[in-house]
């Protein structure tokens, strides 16, 4: 019976190694570690590096920007993935770009969330707002105040 759990634990090797797995976190280690994902809306095969899986993160954001919602700690880049849709929303006047600034806003409830752009975290988690609504729109101030540092941040 030893040989059992041997072969299991090898076949889980190969399988990992070879990307028939799918994972839901940066490896061990990484400058964003804390960053994770429900799998079940993110195919990434374990043998990705981290740029690739950043990079398909990103792309993921920019195709269906409500998935946004699944990431817990988003890095910078997520972040300003989303934020070029939000941007890209307003100038079109196409969809609803306050449904992302809530989800950013969501993601920056934890103090872990790495802040994408200077000033941002400050401005979503002042406690002057009165409720969602004043604190989306002081997040808009912001970001038309700020589109050079958007583009710069890219």
């Amino acid at each position: 019976m030893p040989l059992l759990p041997t072969l299991l634990q090898a076949l889980a090797y190969v399988s990992r190694v070879c990307g028939f797995d799918t994972i839901d976190s940066f490896p061990p280690g990484h400058l964003y570690a804390r960053t994770s994902w429900n799998p079940a809306y993110f195919d990434i095969a374990s043998d990705r590096k981290p740029e690739q899986i950043e990079r398909a993160l990103c792309e993921a954001i920019a195709n269906t920007p409500l998935i946004f919602a699944h990431i817990t700690h988003p890095t910078p880049r997520m972040q300003r993935a989303l934020l070029d849709v939000i941007d890209t929303r307003q100038r079109r006047a196409c969809g609803d770009p306050a449904e992302l600034v809530a989800l950013l806003i969501r993601a920056y409830r934890s103090p872990a969330t790495p802040e994408a752009m200077p000033g941002l975290r400050a401005v979503i988690t002042a406690d002057h707002y009165g409720g969602p609504a004043e604190r989306a729109r002081a997040v808009f101030d912001f970001l038309g105040t700020m589109p050079m540092v958007i583009e710069a941040a890219r």
